[in-house]
């Protein structure tokens, strides 16, 4: 007599369409992992690149920073910065079109009439932030003439704290300068009579932040002397 056995197994079919599952999944799987991988890498080119941009759209100061002693009133302080800077890495020229200038004449600065300036500077201390503070630049060397801080030129940028009065004799001299009467129509001031003027021992910090590009930041303290002349190194 014969005895029948129940028989269970996978056939040809079943064994196909696990295998095709374990493909699929595993496509998805590797598909996710390299759009992963490609968008992760787009956006490090990207930070590259954007780092690359703002490295060559940047400004570096070149030498030292040299304040410059008024009297006002009766208080000495610092009525001016000026500053050397050149375009880092030869990089994009740099818009320095400035908003003042100067003419030996009345006082100085001399607001420039409809002046389109991209470039920004401001002042903070202890006592005072001042978002946009007047600036003058001076071309040093070899240049085109136009306002824009190309490869190899050098720019003195002049930041005024007060006025100077050139009708007298010396900036030291009894009211050689003066405090601001007020903002410009552009928003932009110098220090104002309500303003506390830097002194001996002050720590200040100008920046100086171009349209595009890394700010350039300018830290020093006022020495425990004001001469007329100071070279902060």
């Amino acid at each position: 007599m014969f005895t029948h056995k129940s028989e269970k197994g996978i056939t040809g079919l079943e064994t196909a369409i696990i295998l095709i599952a374990f493909v699929v999944v595993a496509s998805v799987f590797a598909f996710t992992v390299l759009s992963t991988g490609i968008f992760a890498s787009e956006r490090s080119k990207e930070t590259v690149f954007s780092g690359l941009e703002e490295a060559k759209s940047s400004i570096e100061p070149r030498g030292s920073v040299i304040a410059y002693k008024g009297n006002e009133g009766t208080n000495d302080t610092i009525f001016k910065v000026s500053f050397v800077v050149s375009n880092a890495v030869a990089g994009e020229p740099v818009d320095l079109t400035p908003p003042y200038d100067t003419d030996d004449s009345g006082d100085d600065p001399d607001i420039v009439t409809n002046a389109e300036y991209k470039t920004v500077v401001s002042f903070v201390d202890q006592n005072q932030y001042l978002p946009d503070v007047p600036w003058s630049v001076s071309w040093i060397g070899n240049n085109n003439s136009d306002n824009l801080l190309e490869e190899g030129e050098k720019a003195e940028i002049s930041v005024w704290l007060l006025t100077r009065d050139t009708t007298v004799t010396n900036a030291t001299d009894t009211n050689g300068v003066s405090y601001w009467s007020g903002a410009d129509a552009n928003g932009s001031r110098g220090m104002l009579s309500t303003d506390t003027y830097v002194g001996t021992n002050d720590q200040f910090t100008i920046e100086m932040k171009p349209e595009s590009g890394a700010v350039l930041t300018v830290q020093r303290t006022a020495p425990s002397r004001l001469d007329t002349i100071m070279d902060l190194k």
